[in-house]
């Protein structure tokens, strides 16, 4: 199976004309019915030897993790990274293989960011949480630079949203360390969400600016916004559904209930709008939380769970057997500018 970015860079080294792969993917388009913009392409595995050299190369950094800590603090991370790039550099760099890659990048990041975290967890295990906080921003900010060199070197679709993660900890944690510096007592928890769920919207625009520049899905870019969707939805749904009360269990209420399914009808019309339904997954546990409790008080007991697997799976099913009609009527209603900027939407509107 070739990927959307294998037949761009078949264009690119004039392996086929640009002519061929417009005939190609129309041809695709026709025997599915939808638009190729619609399929939320991203590239995870091509093989089974991706799922093998992957299991391999988690067993090495394993061992690199476990020859580190016996050796000195930080010196598990240090190896962890430096043998991620190597690898990096043969199984990512020549053979661009998806599943690899995304492992070693993530070993990358979170080695670098383990040097000083290993190391202050041997020898300074008591810190204030003023200086806890700074500290977490410059581990933050260490990481987002891990995450650029990466890029620079391999660019994996992937790091720009580790880069984008790492940055969003080091605001926070800089926000944190500001609002306790007068008051090392105070507790942050109250700022946290707050500020969680800004950075979800910041990120979910700046993953809307990457898929603006590729409203067809036929780049890079395209993988790169995917996983900067999958950055921002916990980021977002979590605190709304915090904030409604879901987070206690069993203490939900009727009005958090339907404020549940009434903010999931909203996420589903905006993922219908940006194409996107990593806000759809995101949200799920907690609209299947909600519904759970809406039957057993109805009366539905012992068949709570099965009602709600029934109803959302069957709803979830529908959306997709029918998402592009659904979203072409959606999208037809927005203002014509903003149609030409969503993936497919000049296309679903016409």
């Amino acid at each position: 199976m070739y990927s959307e970015a294998d037949l761009q860079s078949a264009v690119t080294a004039g392996a086929i004309s640009h002519e061929a792969a417009e005939a190609l993917r129309a041809h695709a388009m026709g025997l599915r019915s939808a638009p190729s913009a619609d399929e939320e392409h991203f590239r995870l595995i091509t093989g089974f030897n991706d799922i093998f050299v992957t299991i391999a190369a988690v067993l090495l950094l394993v061992a690199a993790a476990g020859i580190g800590h016996a050796i000195a603090p930080g010196v598990a991370g240090l190896l962890i990274a430096g043998s991620a790039w190597m690898l990096a550099e043969f199984f990512t760099a020549k053979r661009r293989m998806a599943l690899p890659s995304i492992v070693l990048l993530l070993a990358f990041v979170g080695g670098v960011a383990a040097i000083p975290i290993n190391y202050l967890a041997e020898t300074e295990p008591h810190l204030s949480n003023t200086v806890s906080a700074l500290i977490g921003a410059g581990i933050g900010l260490l990481a987002a630079g891990a995450a650029w060199l990466h890029w620079r070197r391999f660019m994996v679709p992937i790091t720009v949203a580790a880069g984008a993660g790492a940055l969003a900890v080091t605001v926070i944690a800089l926000i944190v360390s500001a609002l306790m510096a007068g008051n090392p007592d105070r507790n942050p928890e109250p700022f946290l969400l707050p500020m969680v769920f800004a950075a979800g919207l910041a990120i979910f625009a700046y993953a809307m600016r990457w898929d603006m520049t590729d409203p067809q899905r036929e780049t890079r870019r395209s993988d790169v916004a995917f996983w900067l969707h999958l950055l921002a939805a916990p980021m977002i749904a979590h605190p709304l559904f915090h904030w409604l009360g879901v987070s206690d269990g069993e203490n939900i209420g009727a009005f958090s209930a339907l404020g549940v399914l009434a903010i999931y009808i909203l996420m589903g019309l905006v993922a219908l709008a940006v194409d996107r339904r990593a806000l759809l997954v995101s949200a799920l546990a907690y609209v299947l939380l909600a519904l759970t409790w809406l039957f057993r008080e109805f009366g539905a007991v012992e068949l709570n769970v099965a009602l709600t697997g029934l109803v959302i799976g069957s709803a979830l099913l529908a959306l997709s057997a029918f998402w592009t009609p659904i979203r072409s009527a959606l999208v037809a209603r927005l203002p014509g500018t903003m149609q030409s900027r969503l993936p497919g939407g000049a296309l679903l509107a016409a």
